[in-house]
């Protein structure tokens, strides 16, 4: 097995759960809370404290999937903290790493999520996992990691370059879900590739790095700064590829593992990103790693929470949609 570092925030997920109060209204192509007024006092059905954040969601597959997974991310002295520090050492995940930051809290989303459709608003704090710059790459010296999974750090170029240039000098395979932050530093995110060995973006995401509309076109194009790339397109699925030499590859259009009902997505583009690279790390092949990383997304969406339902890879999966191209 490996050993994986995850970078990433942390944050805790307080979740408030209704099924009448929180029915979406539809304003034009728009959804929101439309029964929540302003100044109202609403009773809530039920109230959830999860753990979340792509540093945590991300670790805990590796986890649970048998690998050495080694989490680096900030807290706070807090009871938020103290939650996160105990999902980490339930999961047997390294939290050596894991760095306390003062003045201020650790980082927490407040979750409005509707019980009959999973349509969820998310309104979040960063806190702690707003700033990255206090992360050594030289820790990575000690730790010797097989992979580096970094999942966004909000926009701090400078701190991805210094952990991906260490990395690679330690002979690390990397792979990389970059966020917001990131894609709005569009040029130093193109300047970055170079080092990733595994690019896993949505298609609105892609379109953003590089011009087209089409999935293969978007993959064909940021396969030449990427070895690897995944462009997922939610319920429609999505497409990957990757260059073994100039002559050879392989692509695949995928669809969905299962048809089902989601309670909640919170998770879903983790536990894809974390799944594949669990499976192609214990030596599963490019097209078993996918069908994985679509199960283990599947597995986390049916249930409450963004990482509950996380798989262990020893499950027993059924065919699903996916062709080679």
């Amino acid at each position: 097995m490996a050993r994986i570092v995850s970078l990433g925030s942390a944050l805790q997920d307080v979740y408030l759960i209704d099924r009448d109060d929180l029915r979406p209204t539809t304003i034009g192509e728009e959804a929101i809370f439309g029964n929540v007024l302003v100044g109202s006092k609403v009773d809530i059905d039920r109230l959830s404290y999860e753990v979340g954040g792509g540093g945590i969601n991300s670790a805990i597959t590796f986890s649970r999937c048998g690998h050495e997974a080694i989490c680096m991310t900030n807290i706070a002295r807090d009871s938020a903290g103290n939650a996160i520090l105990r999902m980490l050492d339930r999961e047997g995940i390294d939290s050596s790493y894991v760095e306390y930051v003062d003045r201020k809290a650790t980082g927490t989303s407040v979750i409005l999520l509707d019980a009959k459709g999973g349509e969820r608003t998310i309104l979040t704090y960063r806190g702690a996992s707003e700033k990255f710059s206090n992360f050594s790459e030289e820790d990575l010296e000690l730790i010797q990691p097989d992979w580096l999974y970094v999942t966004t750090l909000r926009g701090d170029m400078d701190t991805l370059l210094r952990f991906f240039e260490k990395a690679k000098s330690l002979g690390a395979k990397i792979m990389f879900n970059p966020g917001k932050g990131e894609l709005k530093e569009s040029k130093k995110l193109l300047g970055l590739l170079s080092d990733v060995d595994v690019l896993l973006v949505n298609k609105s995401e892609a379109a953003q790095m590089v011009p087209g509309v089409l999935l293969t076109e978007l993959l064909y194009r940021l396969n030449n700064y990427v070895e690897t790339v995944i462009i997922t397109d939610g319920a429609m699925g999505g497409i990957a590829g990757r260059k073994v030499t100039a002559e050879d590859g392989e692509a695949y259009r995928f669809g969905i593992y299962e048809d089902k009902s989601v309670k909640d997505a919170t998770g879903a583009g983790d536990a894809f990103g974390s799944g594949f690279l669990a499976a192609l790390s214990a030596g599963k092949s490019f097209r078993q790693s996918l069908i994985f990383a679509s199960a283990n997304s599947t597995a986390v969406v049916s249930e409450i929470g963004a990482n509950r339902g996380i798989l262990t890879g020893r499950e027993k999966l059924h065919l699903m949609p996916i062709q080679k191209i």
